[in-house]
């Protein structure tokens, strides 16, 4: 099952409840991107959208989303390794 999605990744500096919801979204489009996977299948694959349908906007989903992912493997780690155990 596809998790829903927005649009956009949010862009705050701070880790948000969608970030934390799309952990495994994220992780999966790194490693697509790292095993150098075509940005569309990845599309397909990940979001449930076909990109022949509207190029623009799924390739806007893909880059947002794999910017937030790089996000986190730079920054938005941070914010998990402060937050308390549950």
């Amino acid at each position: 099952m596809i998790e829903p999605f927005d649009e956009l990744a949010p862009t705050s500096p701070e880790l948000t409840d969608y970030d934390r919801a799309h952990i495994k979204l994220y992780v999966r489009l790194l490693d697509a991107a790292a095993d150098g996977a075509d940005w569309q299948e990845a599309v397909l694959v990940l979001f449930g959208i076909d990109p022949t349908i509207d190029e623009e906007r799924a390739r806007r989903l893909h880059d947002s989303h794999l910017a937030r992912a790089r996000w986190m493997t730079h920054t938005g780690y941070r914010h998990l390794l402060r937050e308390p155990r549950a």
